[in-house]
């Protein structure tokens, strides 16, 4: 982003549609050009990402590396979230930080993609007692926090 000047057609690829980069390739639109106007053109989201990508090559090496950590990731294939995180392609600073936290955390990683669970329900619990907490600062004293709890 810092390389490009901000009226350039570059920028504006990078800066305002930032939330397509961050999808997987497949859930991108493909069909249905919309009309935007920061580049004044008709583009699908694919076309967008593309052509935004290709503006430098450490941007393109890191999409595709991500891509490629989303489909290991929804086909559970553990081989290929090992090479990928010890890839050697050139990266960004904070895609290279995040690989290093990765291969530091390589077993819990790799055992968190293989396996079926989840910690919904952990987090679950989690957010309702914090809403709970929130609910709770307004009261001036802790017997009635118990009697709200006890409603609920």
């Amino acid at each position: 982003m810092k390389k490009f000047k901000k009226g350039t057609r570059e920028y504006s690829l990078l800066k305002s549609p930032w939330k397509p980069y961050l999808k997987k390739f497949d859930d991108l639109e493909k069909i249905h050009p919309r009309y935007n106007w920061h580049y004044k053109d008709l583009l699908t989201q694919e076309q967008i990402v593309m052509e935004g990508i290709e503006c430098d090559d450490t941007l393109t090496n890191s999409y595709n590396l991500l891509q490629a950590f989303f489909t290991a990731l929804d086909k559970h294939d553990t081989k290929a979230m090992k090479d990928i995180i010890y890839s050697k392609e050139k990266v960004g600073p904070l895609m290279h930080r995040t690989l290093l936290t990765f291969r530091h955390n390589l077993k819990a990683v790799l055992n968190g993609a293989s396996l079926p669970y989840s910690n919904g329900c952990l987090e679950g619990f989690n957010r309702k007692i914090k809403q709970i907490e929130r609910t709770a600062y307004g009261y001036s004293n802790f017997i009635n926090l118990l009697l709200f709890i006890n409603r609920i």
